[in-house]
């Protein structure tokens, strides 16, 4: 059988050797022997093994599509990554310093999304098996939290009450500080006695809130999330970041680089988690562009203590970006956009020339884009933090300061 040398990692996470040839489980340096079936290697064997490679601590790994390199030391990893952030950066013709990478540990994800289907005998829960539409039941998950691990068992169960065997369920569930809130789509639709049924289910299984689709069924108790000195009840399925220590990293960048500031713009604010703790020293405003995040916010904001005003507005901040005039006294912004990242924004702070601004992003081609933009119009980068919540997976965070020079 033929040989291959792997010669580097890909963005998700595969092996590539010459051709290129993509080859899952692999590391760079690595021979293996395999068969290409188009662009990838099938049935592949290691003959020489990395030293970077590690025995994965998950039982599930080479089946689940959860993770993608558990088979590399945490080193390697931290390298792997930071090395995908600078050479975005450099593409643009930017010569980045990397900070350093945090990592969260093990089992700290305090939400997912898991695919469930119903059987003939029950239902099965769990993540996509590796390239593939498979469920993969998760009891050993070495990602979820502890206490996120019983929403496996809850799934199920809702699948029973409301799924079809025609169709999978998507569950996302998240840790509270009042329990498991839960958000289903793609069930039955909604009837009567399915009503009754599901808030039976959410009584027994003990949920803190039940959305089924667009319906909350039950709200049994206010799921709530700490930001900063503000307790905020996010709508269901909203955003929020993957754990605690991921958020906790990003939040002492942002207010490392905001500084002592009176007057800051958080853009793409989602439910708080950067304006609520920011309002203990300055005035907020608040950008976002879901109303229900928004109404939670302020909502958070009004109930606390000892925090400065915030003002929440909601906005579609791609086709309605602030414009340059509405920068107006602002003394730094903070910007955390979706993959896309927020190209028109970007420009608009950019021609306003606010003093600081913060740049929060979970794509480093977008950010690397925005980056390059800010740079043109006379900021300066400081060093950029990898944050890495999604531990063993090809995702990459991140958070840089810019300052006009």
């Amino acid at each position: 059988m033929t040989e291959y040398r792997i010669e580097r990692l890909g963005h998700q996470g595969d092996g590539i050797a010459r051709g290129p040839l993509f080859a899952p489980m692999t590391l760079p340096g690595e021979l293996v022997t395999g068969t290409p079936d188009g662009q990838r290697l099938e049935g592949v064997k290691i003959v020489t093994p990395s030293p970077d490679r590690v025995a994965a601590p998950c039982r599930h790994f080479k089946s689940c599509g959860g993770c993608q390199v558990q088979h590399a030391s945490d080193d390697f990893v931290e390298t792997w990554k930071a090395g995908i952030v600078a050479e975005a950066l450099r593409a643009q013709g930017i010569d980045a310093e990397i900070a350093g990478v945090t990592t969260s540990p093990p089992r700290s994800r305090r939400r997912a999304t898991l695919s469930v289907r119903r059987t003939k005998k029950g239902a099965i829960a769990g993540f996509h098996g590796r390239a593939s539409g498979t469920i993969v039941e998760i009891p050993d998950c070495q990602l979820l939290h502890l206490d996120l691990m019983g929403a496996i068992p809850v799934a199920e169960a809702l699948a029973v009450a409301g799924g079809s065997r025609k169709a999978e369920l998507s569950v996302s569930v998240t840790l509270s500080d009042a329990g498991l809130d839960v958000a289903v789509r793609d069930g039955k639709d909604l009837d009567r006695d399915l009503e009754v049924l599901l808030a039976q289910e959410a009584e027994r299984l003990d949920l803190a809130r039940l959305t089924w689709g667009d319906e909350v069924i039950a709200m049994r108790r206010a799921p709530g999330q700490t930001f900063g000195p503000a307790r905020v009840v996010p709508p269901p399925g909203s955003f929020l970041q993957a754990t605690q220590h991921g958020e906790a990293a990003l939040l002492a960048a942002v207010q490392k680089i905001v500084g002592d500031v009176s007057q800051v713009v958080d853009l793409f604010a989602g439910a708080g988690t950067f304006a609520l703790p920011l309002a203990k020293n300055a005035e907020v405003l608040a950008v976002e562009g879901d109303k229900a995040m928004i109404a939670a916010l302020d909502r958070g904001w009004r109930e606390a203590q000892g925090l400065k005003k915030i003002t929440g507005v909601a906005r579609d901040l791609f086709r309605n970006p602030l414009l340059s005039d509405e920068f107006r006294g602002i003394e730094a912004a903070v910007i955390d956009p979706p993959r896309a990242g927020a190209e028109a924004q970007i420009g608009e702070l950019a021609r306003a020339q606010v003093p600081v601004i913060a740049h929060v992003s979970c794509s480093p081609v977008t950010f690397a884009r925005d980056a390059t933009r800010l740079i043109a119009a006379g900021y300066q980068m400081g060093p950029v933090l990898v944050v890495d919540q999604f531990r063993w997976s090809a995702h990459v965070e991140l958070v840089a300061g810019f300052r006009l020079t």
